[in-house]
């Protein structure tokens, strides 16, 4: 049957693919960070106070002060191709352009900032996608990342008159392949350095303690990954000690704990003088790890009488880093594409 000649065009069937990260300012300047963190912090997933005693705190004394803080430690970080998260995640979705076949389109998008999510989720509509697979890559669930990010997703199909079928990651905190993709890069990279750690120390993004009580799994399945990944690493540890931290706390309320910055500054004096820090919860170096860890990190354990300290790099695009992502993308692909 022909198609009238005044109807739409019709393209070709196709699946997308759309990788979602945190997100970040567009420059590593006040102005940019000012923009990025009103959007970030009015998240009612990322800040649970009411809005009515919150957002007088945010815009009269967080957004007049913190950006310029903030600005400068981006630049210390920032690259020729951007942000460091951004312009890896653009990498991660590029090494998977061809990955699934070519009925499969590959994107990538931020939860704050650019490119956002629903605009990369109508890109891909556009161009045929009538499945979209929305993956946050956060290996650990928490509401105030995994979830916000499919909230994100759920809004933009609310949008559309004609919605595309919806697929979401799960969290893949304990998922073999996560595991030997962590071990492969600790291993490469121990491997490498000129010393040898006393320990080696986890640190996980932190959430307010109460996070825990109200039911969000973030922390067991910190807890997890870290467990699992010391039993991966045994023989290479060799009986030293996979310390476990949470880092970036924020405000005055509790978090979890232990916390990173003081666990650096009291291990010299029990004696582990030499450290390598991972930071297994982060799919993508960011101003988290580059900054906080490797920058200012470094300088608190070295102050508190430390030796040697090294930061190692997060999977981002490396090999394992991307055949780890084939294979957990590609199963939750199972039924929209032919498996191999």
């Amino acid at each position: 049957m022909s198609l009238p000649p005044d109807h739409p065009a019709v393209r070709p069937r196709r699946i997308g693919v759309l990788l979602v990260n945190l997100g970040t300012p567009d420059a590593p300047e006040a102005g940019a960070v000012r923009r990025y963190l009103g959007e970030f912090l009015s998240d009612r997933r990322v800040v649970e106070i009411p809005q009515i005693l919150w957002q007088p705190i945010l815009r009269g004394i967080i957004l007049r002060t913190r950006p310029k803080k903030s600005a400068h430690a981006y630049r210390q970080v920032w690259r020729e191709d951007g942000s460091p998260l951004a312009a890896i995640t653009k990498l991660q979705a590029r090494a998977l352009e061809s990955a699934f076949g070519p009925e499969v389109i590959v994107d990538h998008a931020m939860r704050y900032g650019r490119p956002a999510i629903a605009d990369r989720l109508r890109a891909l509509k556009d161009q045929g996608c009538d499945r979209i697979l929305l993956a946050p890559l956060y290996p650990q669930y928490c509401a105030a990342t995994t979830a916000t990010a499919n909230d994100a997703g759920f809004a933009a199909l609310a949008a559309m008159r004609w919605q595309p079928a919806l697929r979401t990651l799960p969290p893949y905190h304990d998922d073999p392949d996560y595991i030997a993709a962590l071990k492969a890069s600790v291993e490469a990279s121990l491997a490498a350095l000129d010393f040898t750690p006393d320990a080696v120390m986890a640190s996980f993004h932190g959430m307010p303690e109460r996070t825990l009580h109200l039911g969000d799994p973030y922390h067991c399945h910190c807890r997890k990954t870290a467990r699992l990944l010391g039993e991966a690493l045994k023989e290479t540890l060799g009986g030293r000690e996979l310390i476990v931290t949470f880092q970036s706390r924020f405000g005055r309320a509790r978090w979890l704990e232990p916390a990173t910055d003081t666990t650096l500054a009291a291990l010299p004096g029990r004696g582990i003088k030499r450290i390598a820090i991972v930071a297994p919860g982060f799919s993508a170096d960011c101003l988290e790890t580059l900054e906080e860890l490797a920058i200012r990190g470094r300088e608190t354990f070295m102050s508190a009488g430390g030796i040697d300290f090294v930061y190692l790099p997060c999977l981002n695009d490396s090999d394992p880093g991307i055949e780890m992502l084939k294979k957990i993308v590609g199963r939750e692909l199972a039924g929209w594409t032919a498996q191999p």
